[in-house]
């Protein structure tokens, strides 16, 4: 495999993990932003008020996505797997 074609391929696999992580990152990001503003309103300093909607929230999206999230995993495995003569020889 030539210099070329690896850096392709790490480039395709990062872009593929972005797009798979970015709707729990963006979530919890917005989520911790929306508790932490709500902490500070009401000066409650409770640790599990932050710990626990955003776990549910994150379970909640990979549940919720995970026929997304499957089906980009595969169309990407079968992407790999149908250019595998390229990467061999």
């Amino acid at each position: 495999m030539s210099p070329d074609l690896v850096s392709e391929l790490l480039r395709q696999l990062m872009k593929e993990a972005m797009i798979l992580t970015a709707p729990v990152l963006v979530a919890t990001v917005l989520l911790g932003f929306v508790l932490t503003l709500f902490q500070t309103l009401t000066n409650v300093q409770d640790q599990s008020l932050t710990s626990v909607p955003r776990l549910l929230a994150v379970a909640a999206i990979l549940l919720g996505g995970m026929p997304w999230f499957l089906g980009r995993i595969t169309a990407y495995a079968m992407h790999l797997m149908g250019d595998l003569h390229r990467y061999l020889g």
